[in-house]
């Protein structure tokens, strides 16, 4: 690792490990969402830093072997300000302000300066010009690829149109069944659920569970009682 204040650009490893933190699925550092200057940034509290460097899974050796020295790669995310410290308001947390003392503490929250790899947004700006360029050159194209993408557009709103008929007759029925019925039906519960897809259509159908049958904590203890009773009064008849 570098001195603090000699180099002027970050070294690779820095950034390959700020890299490494600025992703939670590789990290594992949840970030928190917050208001920093009026810019919206991800932070995360010093410990969770370091928890996610000395960490070791799978069999793998931890990105950092000791807590010590990942104290110092983060004080020299500090240094070179890809992380900045900050203080959380008391009234509202999502609202920070710039700590004047930025030296690392495993208390303290740090917001992110780093904005992670640009390829993902270059690539993306690519893909939206060449878009745009495919939609301008559309008289251009083959008609074999004109007709294809007609059939193909056609089939798309069928399926959505088809996703909005469902959607009316499953409440029409719904709303037929509650007063029909004790309970609503629902076709095809999981829907709209954050499922698969495939699980969204499985169930075909499902009764609604009223919230009042549902047990209340600490219910299962009263309900064992009776039954416990009349267990030994059958046993006295006997």
């Amino acid at each position: 690792m570098s001195d603090e204040g000699v180099v002027e650009q970050p070294s690779k490893e820095l950034m390959g490990l700020a890299t490494y933190l600025y992703s939670p699925g590789k990290s594992g550092l949840r970030a928190r969402e917050g208001v920093l200057n009026g810019r919206r940034v991800q932070y995360f509290k010093g410990k969770s830093a370091l928890n996610a460097l000395t960490k070791s899974e799978e069999g793998k050796a931890p990105r950092v072997p000791s807590r010590e020295e990942a104290i110092e790669w983060v004080q020299e995310l500090l240094d070179f300000q890809l992380v900045v410290r900050c203080d959380r308001n008391a009234g509202d947390s999502r609202q920070l302000s710039v700590n004047p003392m930025q030296n690392f503490e495993e208390d303290a929250y740090y917001a992110w300066l780093y904005e992670g790899s640009q390829l993902m947004v270059i690539l993306g700006g690519i893909g939206v010009v060449a878009v745009v360029l495919a939609g301008v050159m559309f008289p251009l194209w083959p008609s074999v690829l004109r007709n294809g993408t007609w059939y193909l557009s056609m089939l798309a709103l069928g399926l959505l149109g088809l996703l909005f008929a469902t959607a009316i007759v499953r409440l029409i029925i719904y709303l037929i069944t509650m007063v029909t019925a004790p309970q609503g039906l629902w076709i095809f519960p999981n829907l709209f659920e954050d499922v698969g897809f495939f699980e969204s259509f499985v169930p075909l159908y499902a009764w609604e569970v009223p919230k009042d049958t549902r047990p209340a904590p600490g219910s299962a203890i009263s309900t064992a009682e009776p039954a416990a009773t009349t267990t030994l009064a059958e046993k006295k008849t006997e």
